[in-house]
């Protein structure tokens, strides 16, 4: 009996083995078909028989090679002030105090005030490049995904979503340090004084500076993203790269 009983723990056991041995070779399967039907997926939604390596790859060149360029190009002396669609203009609710300055002959203080406000922006400009580089580095496949099938623009509000607040929090005390290093705020106090001494003016000039550069400054390095962004997808001479090439590449005959 004991005989019997000992045989059949042996046979048990060894059932056992053969059952966790087809398990592992199964589980292991499992992941090589999930990681083919992946390079699959990215084949067929591509249209141009890339592999999930490839697509986040280049997308990640393509957003860095626009990032940096959008912050390179801000962060240089004129960067803001020196472009029209960048340049950040006098404050609109106190624009009625600029043209009776310059009426008056005082326009010197308006531009004066408006060169050392884009002057600011350009010095917190470089704070994007970590916050960027750190958002294209976390991203996922989906993420990559999105932004490829997206259309213009995809790109830029993928990083409107995922890195506005770090950017204000960012630009905010640097842009504040230099409006106060730049005379800003003294060529602000400088305008309002004399505005306020014009005869009978009683409408007073209410504006936070440093909040009205900041959602200026950022309003313009997304701008300009987005140009750059654009250029990529529409432009095949700015695919400066084999890969660039190939991923953007799938999507013009689509």
């Amino acid at each position: 009996m004991k005989i019997v009983i000992n045989n059949k723990i042996e046979f048990m056991k060894k059932l056992f083995l053969v059952f966790a041995g087809a398990s592992i070779v199964t589980l292991s399967a499992c992941d090589q078909l999930q990681q083919i039907g992946s390079e699959v997926l990215a084949a067929s939604t591509t249209g141009g028989g890339l592999t999930t390596s490839e697509v986040a790859s280049g997308l990640k060149e393509a957003l860095k090679r626009g990032t940096g360029n959008a912050v390179g190009s801000l962060s240089k002396p004129g960067g803001y002030l020196n472009d029209a669609l960048m340049k950040i203009a006098f404050p609109p609710e106190a624009q009625f105090a600029a043209d009776k300055l310059r009426q008056l002959g005082m326009g010197s203080l308006v531009d004066n005030f408006v060169g050392s406000l884009n002057k600011a922006a350009e010095g917190a400009a470089v704070e994007a490049r970590p916050i960027f580089l750190n958002a294209i580095t976390s991203m996922s496949f989906a993420d990559a995904m999105g932004i490829l099938k997206g259309g213009n623009g995809a790109a830029t509000e993928y990083f409107k979503g995922k890195t506005m607040s770090q950017l204000t929090a960012a630009f905010a005390p640097k842009i504040n340090a230099s409006l106060n290093k730049n005379n800003t705020t003294k060529y602000w106090n400088d305008l309002t004084t004399a505005y306020n001494k014009i005869p009978l003016v009683n409408k007073k000039i209410n504006t936070d500076l440093g909040a009205y550069a900041t959602e200026k400054a950022l309003a313009g390095l997304f701008t300009k993203l987005q140009g750059e962004e654009n250029k990529i997808r529409e432009n095949p001479a700015a695919r400066t790269s084999d890969l660039l090439k190939k991923v953007f590449g799938s999507l013009d005959n689509q």
